[in-house]
């Protein structure tokens, strides 16, 4: 997830899987990518996106099966526990090589909006894993991909940017393709599907919040910072809401931390090589690994609402991509 500096004069270039925003890594975008340079691999970028997507739903179905018997804090908790003890070691070798500097990394210049951030990252995770025990995989993951929405009002708000006409018509349109999904009113409304939204909102808030933070911020610190908020925030939640695991739910509750990671890496890796606006049609691939891994695992199958609203949701977002993807030429061509 690229810090953006508070002049940029519109929101996100295109949807990013929310489920990416539960994470404390924010991808390092390649400052030749898309520019037409010999460094951008944009197929490859592709492919790494795809495969970071899949590990993500993984991760998901996971935490959706543990939340069967485990409480939704409690497998949060499991995962922040892996994240943490993976990215720690090279976090801290981001520092200083003299050995009393490797704790430099946790300095930073504004440690309210970093908190802010860890807390909105942690409730994306929270909320998403609550509504996973209710509804699923394919529709919580369809509803949660209203985040642009949340991103472009409180951007507006805080952040002073200015959003065009057509960004907001095609905003609306993916509002309205959420809207199909959850049905608010028929009979197969349920008040669980509120939680993806709370879900897209509290992603929403912590991206507003790393645009906010000045571009010096280093984004290691910004990594250890949240993850530590999430951990801390966690292990305070742990004795009012957690139930002792077996062996067999903790080796689950390690591979939901360990694909987790591999999945931020390969955004990582995906987001340093290609073109955002190029990437972020593909991370809808998300919405078909999560109805496969649905129907795999728990047999479900969406209804022919869910497949309706889940077109109109993606394309209102590769309409943005497409408009964000033109833009981008535009300044290129005036510099």
């Amino acid at each position: 997830m690229p810090d953006s500096s508070t002049s940029r004069t519109d929101t996100e270039t295109g949807p990013e899987p929310v489920n990416a925003p539960q994470t404390p890594i924010q991808p390092t975008v390649n400052p030749q990518a898309g520019s037409g340079s010999k460094g951008t691999e944009p197929m490859r970028a592709i492919l790494l996106v795809v495969l970071g997507v899949a590990c993500l739903s993984c991760s998901d179905a996971t935490a959706k099966y543990l939340g069967r018997t485990l409480p939704p804090a409690e497998i949060a908790w499991m995962r922040y526990v892996v994240f943490t003890a993976l990215v720690m070691p090279l976090a801290l070798r981001g520092g200083s090589p003299r050995h009393k500097d490797r704790l430099s990394v946790l300095k930073t210049t504004r440690p309210g909006l970093q908190v802010v951030r860890g807390l909105g990252m942690l409730g994306s995770a929270l909320f998403f894993i609550m509504a996973m025990q209710h509804l699923p995989l394919a529709e919580a993951a369809a509803i949660s991909f209203v985040s642009p929405v949340f991103v472009t009002v409180l951007s507006i708000l805080l952040l002073a940017e200015k959003v065009g006409v057509r960004r907001w018509a095609a905003l609306l349109v993916g509002l309205a393709g959420v809207i199909i999904v959850i049905r608010p009113g028929a009979d197969g409304f349920q008040p669980a599907s509120l939680l993806p939204i709370l879900t897209a909102f509290s992603w929403a808030l912590g991206l507003v919040a790393t645009r906010k933070m000045t571009v010096q911020e280093n984004p290691l610190t910004t990594m250890v910072w949240s993850a530590l908020t999430g951990l801390i925030a966690l292990t305070a939640l742990l004795p009012l809401h957690a139930a002792w695991p077996t062996p067999w739910e903790m080796l689950l509750g390690a591979f939901i931390g360990l694909v987790y990671t591999a999945a931020q890496w390969l955004l990582i890796l995906a987001y340093r090589q290609g073109e955002a606006s190029v990437l972020a049609p593909f991370t809808y691939v998300q919405l078909i690994w999560s109805t496969a891994l649905g129907f795999l695992v728990f047999g479900a199958v969406p209804d022919q609402w869910t497949f309706v609203g889940t077109g109109v949701i993606i394309a209102s977002g590769l309409y943005t991509a497409h408009r964000e993807r033109m833009r981008a030429r535009e300044r290129r061509s005036i510099a």
